[in-house]
């Protein structure tokens, strides 16, 4: 199949040394890459508990899982 992919120029510029040090195709690197990574077991992260001190919670609108929003947010409040 083929596909379009947007590759840091340093970590594309590695796997074209390695495909010409082991005189195989640059998708042949690729695609070897890939099934490694893909093929070791995810790492499950457990949960974390997050120590608060009083106060009546986050404001409405606020979501906590969008880092540049929080950053925006606390830069007005200085």
């Amino acid at each position: 199949m083929r596909t379009t992919l947007n590759i840091d120029d340093q970590l594309l510029n590695s796997a074209k040394h390695r495909a010409l040090e082991e005189n195989i195709s640059l998708v042949r690197v690729i695609e070897s890459a890939l099934r490694e990574s893909l093929s070791k077991p995810r790492v499950k992260r457990g949960t974390i508990r997050l120590i608060t001190t009083s106060g009546s919670g986050v404001k409405p609108g606020v979501g906590l899982d969008n880092g540049r929003t929080l950053l925006d947010i606390m830069d007005d409040q200085s």
